[in-house]
């Protein structure tokens, strides 16, 4: 039986030598200012166990891995029907890219790219003035965390709605071929509020552990999503949560998997696990360097890809 606590020390003791940490994004300012040599790993049990190392109490922002929650949210709204404006397939190409729009007549590939996740956040802000819509998904993520304590940063949320050209660049094209129904700058404030909650390793290995046991809440036994439900996003997350990156993860770390540009990503092992891991620098495809390195040595140790050992 291996012991998890030493193996997050030990992981986290061989990365954090690491001389190429790779690089913090700076297209949205705040994020710049990140420490690089921050470095957390939390990995939570379903029986209630959570094992951690470095710093992995300290919040950071979790940027696109809200895309997760918010999909489970938009996904309890208004179901399959969310499947006629967003696809499902991996996009191969960046988070950020506008080029398949235009092909595919304004549907984003899938609700992990920037566009999806927009369009995510255009169907929760139905019926709903934004600071609603904004508070609805941070109570959420509140709840599957178990943690009240989660918050927004409003200098990030700032910095993003500052410096958000190319998300806005997407929305007004999704506008165009009338896949966003609410004015582009209520349906962007929430995207960028939603982006900048900011939460440590510790809370976002706890918040992801409904997917990990099949939709319900391991501490309450509560549902929060179908048993089918937490499967589909799961099998997204593995297929379209590292963008063009995504292949590459599924054959090194091999478990469902999604990253942010704050350097975080929240991985599931279905019926054990949920991880948790955060360096800021970011490998070419905009994913954790380290924090990739660290979910596949864990991976590998303890025999949890779904692909079998």
């Amino acid at each position: 039986m291996i012991d998890l606590q030493a193996l997050a020390g030990e992981v986290h003791a061989d990365l954090d030598r690491a001389s190429d940490r790779g690089t913090v994004a700076t297209y949205i300012p705040e994020l710049a200012k990140v420490n690089p040599s921050k470095f957390g790993i939390a990995i939570a049990t379903l029986d209630g166990a959570c094992f951690m190392a470095g710093d992995a109490e300290e919040a950071f922002s979790i940027q696109s891995i809200s895309k997760v929650f918010a999909l489970a949210l938009a996904l309890g709204k208004i179901g399959d029907g969310l499947w006629k404006r967003v696809g499902r397939e991996p996009s191969g190409t960046a988070f950020n890219s506008i080029v398949q729009l235009e092909h595919e007549k304004g549907i984003p590939r899938n609700p992990f790219i920037n566009a999806g996740a927009i369009v995510v956040a255009d169907v929760i802000l139905a019926g709903h003035r934004p600071r609603e819509a904004i508070g609805e998904i941070l109570r959420f993520v509140r709840v599957t965390a178990d943690d009240d304590t989660v918050s927004i940063d409003p200098a990030v949320a700032r910095s993003e709605q500052e410096h958000g050209y190319r998300n806005a660049a997407l929305t007004n094209y999704m506008r165009a071929f009338g896949n966003i129904e609410n004015p582009v700058e209520l349906t962007l404030g929430v995207y960028f509020h939603q982006c900048a909650i900011e939460m440590s390793c510790v809370q976002l290995a706890q918040a992801g552990l409904f997917l990990a046991n099949g939709g319900r809440d391991p501490r309450t036994c509560i549902p929060v999503v179908s048993k089918e439900r937490a499967r589909r996003i799961n099998a997204l997350m593995l297929t379209c949560g590292h963008y063009d990156g995504s292949g590459e993860f599924a054959f090194k770390v091999g478990i469902p998997g999604k990253s942010g540009v704050g350097g975080g990503i929240l991985a599931v092992v279905p019926g054990k696990a949920s991880i948790a891991v955060w360096s800021p620098g970011l490998n070419a495809q905009g994913n954790s360097l380290l924090g990739t390195r660290a979910l596949e040595a864990i991976a590998q140790r303890m025999g949890w890809s779904i692909f079998g050992t």
